[in-house]
């Protein structure tokens, strides 16, 4: 689906997500360039929520860049279907073959903050991602590999410890939320 499509079906869950999904729609008719990186002040994202079957574990990357635990995503870069890129990127930052999305459309949106970083030698300003995450399922017996230029470590962490896994005061507020949700899905 068409990530702008996906937005416009989106059903916040939140305040935050409401006010969000207006700033993203609002923000589409502004700019032609938002799905790629030449759009230097903010650009759409894929990210993922990946939880194992028992639903109480989320793998997550430790990030070379933000120096913390995290979800795994990646940059449009051109690429119109977020699920896609987001199936794409868990693959090359994990190692994993199957996954199998929980739900089909959007799990959260969220407008990110991005920090001015260096990136592979080149200083990157600080920017907005506009990040759509889907909710996808990975068995815990497929073998985890490291993309190295991107993340030092890939691990299954227990849903109660994701809090405090993220050096990122912003991301906590993100997890905490994926968590509920998550929960949510699990009690029905």
């Amino acid at each position: 689906m068409h990530w702008l499509e996906a937005v416009r079906k989106y059903h916040p869950y939140n305040e935050q997500e409401a006010k969000d999904k207006e700033l993203f729609l609002c923000y589409a008719t502004r700019f032609d360039d938002i799905l790629t990186r030449d759009n230097e002040l903010l650009h759409v994202t894929a990210s993922a929520c990946v939880i194992n079957p028992a639903r109480d574990k989320m793998l997550m990357v430790h990030h070379n860049i933000y120096k913390s635990w995290s979800w795994t995503g990646g940059h449009a870069d051109g690429e119109s279907d977020l699920l896609q890129v987001a199936c794409r990127e868990v693959q090359e930052e994990t190692g994993v073959k199957v996954i199998r999305p929980v739900i089909p459309g959007v799990f959260s949106l969220d407008l990110l903050p991005v920090l001015a970083h260096y990136r592979r030698g080149r200083y990157v300003a600080p920017h907005l991602h506009l990040s759509l995450a889907y909710l996808l399922e990975v068995t815990e017996d497929q073998a985890l590999v490291v993309k190295q230029d991107e993340n030092s470590a890939v691990r299954w962490i227990p849903l109660a410890e994701i809090g405090g896994c993220t050096g990122e005061p912003h991301m906590k507020k993100v997890y905490t939320k994926l968590m509920e949700k998550v929960k949510a899905l699990a009690d029905g």
